[in-house]
């Protein structure tokens, strides 16, 4: 009796042994999964993290390249908005000062130099020669002849020049007709003006905004 009875003991302690180690078993299974649970969570956490901070470093980017370009296209608009300011400062002055040595000595070879190049570029046998009513006061033969003499020596055969009997001109500068009146050659101030003015601009350019940035850079 005694004997089963340990028999019986031997058997309980040692299904509760076994019992006891799957218990452990299972728990450090538990424990493992769990941790490998955590680690690739937090590896998922650090790969997010990683994106959003890729995402956020595209982005300032594409912003600071934004607000570069946006700086520069306000540059330019500021440096041309500046040139043409300027450039139709100069503009205004040139007129101004042309008008008033309309009735200055000096005015006279200016004169002669329109009509004679108005001449060579209308290419003609003859032509009628207008300009504005102070300006005409001051034409006569002798400029007349001035002037063909000059687009004779300049292009190797002569013009006949002749006042014309059209109102005069409402703006400084000569305009010149054929006979017939079909063609004609505009030398006034501002279509000469406006005729030079990419010239203009870019003596100006080079003069003024060239030299400052080089003065920047």
């Amino acid at each position: 009796m005694e004997s089963a009875e340990k028999g019986k003991a031997a058997m309980i302690a040692g299904i509760e042994e076994d019992a006891r180690r799957e218990e452990e078993r299972i728990i450090a299974e538990a424990e493992n999964q769990a941790a490998e649970k955590r680690k690739y969570g937090q590896k998922k956490v650090e790969a997010l993290l990683d994106d959003a901070r890729q995402k956020a470093a595209q982005e300032v980017a594409a912003l600071r390249r934004k607000a570069v370009s946006s700086a520069e296209r306000e540059i330019r608009r500021c440096l041309l908005q500046a040139r043409d300011a300027l450039m139709q400062d100069i503009m205004d002055k040139v007129e101004k000062k042309l008008s008033a040595m309309v009735e200055t000595p000096p005015y006279r070879p200016v004169l002669v130099a329109w009509i004679a190049e108005a001449a060579i570029g209308l290419d003609a046998e003859a032509a009628h020669v207008n300009a504005s009513q102070t300006e005409r006061a001051l034409i006569d033969d002798t400029m007349l002849r001035e002037a063909a003499e000059r687009v004779r020596a300049q292009r190797g055969k002569g013009i006949t020049l002749t006042i014309s009997d059209a109102p005069p001109l409402e703006s400084q500068g000569v305009l010149l007709t054929t006979a017939n009146g079909r063609i004609a050659f505009n030398n006034q101030v501002k279509t000469r003006i406006s005729r030079k003015r990419r010239e203009i601009q870019t003596l100006i350019y080079d003069a003024v905004f060239a030299a400052s940035q080089e003065e920047q850079s």
